[in-house]
C-alpha cells in the first residue's frame, strides 16, 4: 500500500478471484507423409475435410499417415500436425521445366528466400508446397495488353468482368497501366477429381507497382497479393524482360510512370515437383516430431505414432513425452507381425516387438495390439492402417463424453470406428499373455463391435501409473495445479501466499473427487514443508495427496444355488 503525505482517500482493489484454469487435454500432436502442405511447420487441423484441404487426400505412398490423423479425426477436433518429407529429394514445381528445381517447405523458408537458392531462372511461379500435386498447376497473368490475346482454357475473357487497366491507386498518384489478372488452373485435374483445367483461384485487378493500396489500406502489389492468399503457388519472379528500366514491374507507382507492357501473356504450366514420400528416413520424422518438444509454444495431450515403429523414432516419442509430462504417446506393432502370418504367431511377434525391439518401460506410453483394414473412399480400396490413431482418438472422445480420468477402454466408450476387419483380434488365451506384456487388446466382438480392451500403460512397474486413467489424471491435475501456481512467482513465501495456495488449489481437488476423478485428497504447504532452510532459498513447496479410482479390470460374479429349506442368514447372505 502506498504511504500518504497528507489527508485523502485511497482506492485500490484486491482479486481474490483466482482459480486453478481449465487445461487442454484431448489435442493431438502427430508427423506423418503427406502429398500436400507445408513441411516442419504444425498445423492445426480440425475435420477429415480440413485434412484433406490442407494436406491432400491419401495415396499409395502417404495413405497410413492420412489414416493416422483421419481416424483421429473422428473422434476429436483438435491434431496439430507436421508433414515429413525426404528434404533431400522433395522439390516444388516451378515454372520453367529447364531449371533446377528448389524445395521452399514452408512460409518461413520463402520469406527467408528458398525459391533463390543456387540461382535464379525459375519462371515466374513455383507452387506453394513441395510434391507432385504442384505439377497439375498451371498459371496464367495477363495485363491490358494480353488480355484478349492470351489462349488457354478456359478463356481468360470469360473469366473476369473486364481487362485490366489502370488502378485507383495509380490514377490517383498519376501512373498508368499497373493492373493484371491472374488465375491459378488446375491443368491435370489432379486437385479437381479428375476434371481437367478448372479453375482453383483467380485474383482480379492486382497492380504491377510496389506501392500499390487497395481502399482498405492493404496492398494490392500482386507479389504481395498472391504470396500471401494464394494457397496453391508463390510469386518468385516477374514475366522476362518486365523487371528492367524505369517503368520496371516491382517499382512504386509516381506520376507519369507507364508501367511495362507483356507482348505475351504468362502461361506457365508447373513441373519438376516431386513428393519423396517415400524415401523418409527415421532422422526426418524425428525431427518433426521434435517440434512438439516445446511444450510452451505447442499444448498437446495425445501423441499418435501412426506408422512410425522404428525403434529409434519410438524412443524419441518417449523421450518426449517424459520430457513434456503432459502427454502420452500411442504405439502399434509393426504390420508385418500381423498381417500375413499364422494366427498362432501373431501373438508371439507382438509381444516380441514390444519387449524386445521397443523395449519400452513408461507410463507416458500405451501399446495396442495392431492393425484394421478399413474402407479408402478417395481411391476405391481398401487399406491396412495402425490402431493407434483411434486409441488416441478414444482419449480425445472420452474427454468429451466424460473425464479424462476416465477409461477410454471397454463397452461404453471403447468403440473403434470404421473397421472392416482386424488384421488379429486376440481370443481370451491371447489376451492374457498380451495384457501381461502389457498390450491392450483390440478385439472385435460379433454383434457388439470392435473394442479397445485394455487400459494399461506401458510401465513395467506394477502401480497406480500403470493404468491410462491414472496417468492422463495425473497429467490434469499437474498441469492445471502448474499452471496455477505460476501466479505464485515473486510473492513472498509467508502464511498468506501458502494460505492462499491451498485456498486455491482444494476446490479444484474437490471438483474432480465430485466427478469421480479420486478417493481423497491432501494439500500440505505450510512451516512444515516450507522452512527457514526453504524460504531462504527463495523456494516454495507444496506435496499434493490424491487417492487416484482405479477402473474395474476384473469382475467376478459368484451365484449360489441353495435348497428351498435354507434361510440365506445361514449361508451368509
Amino acid at each position: 500500500m502506498a504511504f500518504q503525505l497528507s489527508p485523502g482517500v485511497l482506492v485500490q482493489e484486491k482479486d481474490l478471484s483466482a482459480i486453478v484454469p481449465a487445461v487442454a487435454t484431448s489435442a493431438g500432436a502427430f508427423a506423418g507423409a503427406f502429398q500436400w502442405g507445408p513441411v516442419g511447420q504444425v498445423t492445426t487441423v480440425d475435420s477429415e475435410n480440413n485434412l484433406v484441404k490442407y494436406f491432400g487426400g491419401p495415396t499409395d505412398e502417404t495413405y497410413t499417415s492420412f489414416y493416422t490423423a483421419a481416424n483421429f479425426l473422428s473422434y476429436g477436433n483438435n491434431l496439430q500436425l507436421v508433414r515429413v518429407v525426404n528434404e533431400g529429394s522433395a522439390k516444388n514445381a516451378i515454372a520453367n521445366a529447364s531449371a533446377t528445381a528448389i524445395l521452399i517447405k514452408n512460409e518461413d523458408d520463402f520469406l527467408n528466400g528458398a525459391y533463390s537458392a543456387g540461382g535464379s531462372g525459375r519462371g515466374e511461379f513455383a507452387a506453394r508446397y513441395p510434391g507432385n500435386l504442384g505439377n497439375s498447376l498451371k498459371v496464367v497473368l495477363v495485363d491490358a495488353n494480353t488480355f484478349t490475346t492470351t489462349a488457354v482454357t478456359p478463356n481468360i475473357t470469360g473469366q473476369f468482368d473486364s481487362a485490366p487497366s489502370t488502378s485507383t491507386y495509380a490514377t490517383s498518384v498519376g501512373a498508368t497501366n499497373d493492373e493484371v489478372h491472374v488465375l491459378v488452373i488446375d491443368e491435370d485435374g489432379l486437385w479437381s477429381g479428375g476434371t481437367r483445367n478448372s479453375v482453383l483461384e483467380k485474383f482480379a485487378f492486382l497492380s504491377k507497382a510496389s506501392n500499390a493500396k487497395n481502399t482498405n489500406g492493404s496492398s494490392n502489389y500482386y507479389k504481395d497479393v498472391i504470396n500471401t492468399s494464394s494457397e496453391y503457388v508463390w510469386s518468385i519472379d516477374h514475366p522476362t524482360g518486365m523487371t528492367s528500366g524505369a517503368n520496371a514491374w516491382g517499382t512504386a507507382a509516381t506520376t507519369g510512370k507507364t508501367f511495362t507492357s507483356l507482348s505475351t501473356g504468362v502461361a506457365a504450366s508447373l513441373s519438376l515437383g516431386v513428393s519423396a514420400e517415400t524415401a523418409v528416413s527415421n532422422g526426418n520424422v524425428i525431427a518433426a516430431f521434435d517440434l512438439f518438444s516445446n511444450d510452451e509454444q505447442y499444448d498437446v495431450s495425445l501423441i499418435p505414432a501412426g506408422p512410425w515403429s522404428n525403434s529409434s523414432v519410438v524412443s524419441s516419442l518417449v523421450a518426449l513425452a517424459e520430457n513434456r509430462k503432459d502427454c502420452m504417446v500411442f504405439l502399434s506393432p509393426e504390420l508385418s507381425d500381423v498381417v500375413g502370418v499364422t494366427p498362432a504367431q501373431q501373438p508371439i511377434n507382438v509381444v516380441d516387438y514390444r519387449n524386445n525391439q521397443i523395449s519400452v518401460n513408461s507410463s507416458y506410453a500405451e501399446i495396442d495390439s495392431g492393425w484394421k483394414y478399413q474402407y479408402d473412399r478417395y481411391n476405391d480400396k481398401y487399406r491396412w492402417v495402425p490402431l493407434n490413431g483411434d486409441v488416441a482418438g478414444l482419449c480425445a472422445r472420452t474427454d468429451f463424453v466424460a473425464d479424462p480420468w476416465f477409461s477410454p477402454s471397454g463397452y461404453n466408450r471403447g468403440q473403434i470406428r470404421n473397421v472392416v476387419k482386424l488384421a488379429y483380434s486376440p481370443g481370451k488365451t491371447d489376451r492374457d499373455t498380451l495384457y501381461k506384456a502389457g498390450i491392450n487388446p483390440v478385439v472385435t466382438f460379433p454383434g457388439q463391435g470392435t473394442i479397445l480392451f485394455g487400459d494399461k500403460t506401458m510401465q513395467a512397474k506394477p502401480s497406480a501409473f500403470d493404468r491410462i486413467n491414472v496417468r492422463r489424471l495425473f497429467i490434469v491435475l499437474e498441469k492445471a495445479v502448474a499452471t496455477a501456481a505460476k501466479f505464485q512467482l515473486f510473492e513472498f513465501n509467508d502464511q498468506f501466499t501458502r494460505a492462499q495456495f491451498r485456498n486455491l488449489v482444494e476446490p479444484f481437488l474437490r471438483d474432480v473427487q465430485g466427478r469421480r476423478g479420486i478417493t481423497d485428497f491432501k494439500v500440505v504447504c505450510d512451516e512444515t514443508n516450507n522452512t527457514g532452510d526453504v524460504i531462504d532459498r527463495n523456494e516454495f513447496r507444496a506435496d499434493i495427496f490424491v487417492k487416484p479410482a482405479r477402473s474395474i479390470n476384473f469382475i467376478t460374479l459368484t451365484f449360489v444355488a441353495t435348497r428351498s429349506s435354507i434361510s440365506f442368514e445361514e449361508v451368509g447372505a
